[in-house]
């Protein structure tokens, strides 16, 4: 009876271990709970280590070794897929290349609304020579003062943003804010309208969509999902979705908040790439095993939730995530990317 227990544990163990390493496989991507557990691949890897060490010591009991021995091998493969895959996503910390003519710079940044100085962010946007800023969880009220810090600073920004206006359930929450910088170097934007049920938008918290008003340049849009709460799982699933509609022409750069990975992008994209058809910069310049959530953790186990994307019609030649910021109030990272147009 014991080795028959034993067994259906070890079965049970291999197929949890399965699903929380390569939920899309089970189409589970974007199902609680596994959605949260792939999110943090690098905290899995440390578990894995854990349950690795834990086993070893099992074998040393005479009544457990088949058990635990079985265990260990799948405390090792796991933690080796995941590290593996963490790899292939890329942990560079490199700089960002010289930023020639014709090419853009894209910073996104959560800042949690006032607890990241409006001055700290345009001192960083201008020394990142940032073309675009997406702040999601930032009002107009503080955009507009970056704008104007940048201004002096000799980078002038036109600010755009989409409010919800005040809700009942989070009154005075920056979260219903979200706006959008553009270098005036790029031309005249304007927002499209959209509405605040989520009917055009994403659903709980505001996403900025910026079209060239004589349409030429990249349709520009400042990304904010809603969180993966249990309890708003198909609003979650509902912006994703729908941002990955937002990336269907030619020439589009996404930015923000996406609260997902990769992993939760999965058969959201269009002919080979990660959402609609728009591919995430990070990982094609080798750093998308970077957290940029939580600033409270390493950043290799912290989880990648803020991106920037972009159609073919642009080629990403670098990213970097900004870890030297962890004390200026967000609990998100800024991350930077440099974009150049497409060779024809």
């Amino acid at each position: 009876m014991l080795r028959l227990l034993g067994l259906l544990l070890t079965v049970l163990a291999a197929i949890g271990a399965a699903i929380v390493t390569w939920p899309q496989f089970f189409r589970l991507e974007r199902t609680y709970p596994f959605a949260q557990i792939v999110s943090l691949r690098g905290a899995m890897v440390l578990v894995c280590a854990a349950v690795l060490v834990v086993a070893l010591i099992l074998c040393l009991a005479r009544p457990l070794r088949g058990f635990a021995a079985s265990l260990a091998i799948i405390a090792l493969l796991a933690g080796a897929a995941n590290v593996g895959i963490l790899a292939m996503r890329g942990a560079s910390s490199d700089a960002l290349p010289t930023k020639d003519a014709g090419a853009l710079r894209v910073m996104t940044w959560n800042t949690a609304g006032a607890a990241t100085d409006a001055h700290l962010i345009a001192q960083t946007a201008v020394a990142m020579q940032a073309d675009i800023v997406a702040l999601p969880e930032t009002t107009i009220e503080t955009g507009e003062a970056v704008a104007i810090v940048m201004r002096e600073m000799g980078s002038p920004m036109w600010a755009h943003h989409e409010n919800f206006g005040e809700r009942e359930d989070f009154p005075d929450w920056a979260s219903n804010s979200t706006t959008l910088l553009i270098s005036p170097d790029l031309g005249d934007y304007a927002v499209i309208e959209s509405t605040a049920d989520g009917t055009s938008n994403t659903s709980q918290v505001p996403t900025v969509v910026a079209m060239p008003v004589d349409g030429t340049g990249p349709t520009i849009i400042a990304v904010h999902a809603v969180a993966p709460r249990s309890d708003v799982m198909e609003h979650w699933r509902t912006d994703l979705t729908w941002l990955s509609d937002q990336c269907a022409s030619e020439s589009v750069i996404m930015a923000g908040d996406f609260n997902a990975t990769v992993d939760h992008m999965d058969r959201l994209g269009v002919d080979g790439a990660d959402l609609g058809r728009c591919h995430d910069a990070a990982v094609a310049t080798g750093t998308g095993a970077r957290g940029t959530w939580s600033t409270a953790w390493p950043q290799l186990l912290g989880t990648p939730i803020d991106h920037i994307l972009a159609t073919d019609a642009w080629t990403v030649t670098g990213t970097v995530v900004l870890g030297s910021l962890d004390d200026s109030g967000s609990d998100h990272r800024p991350l930077v990317a440099q974009l150049e147009p497409a060779a024809p």
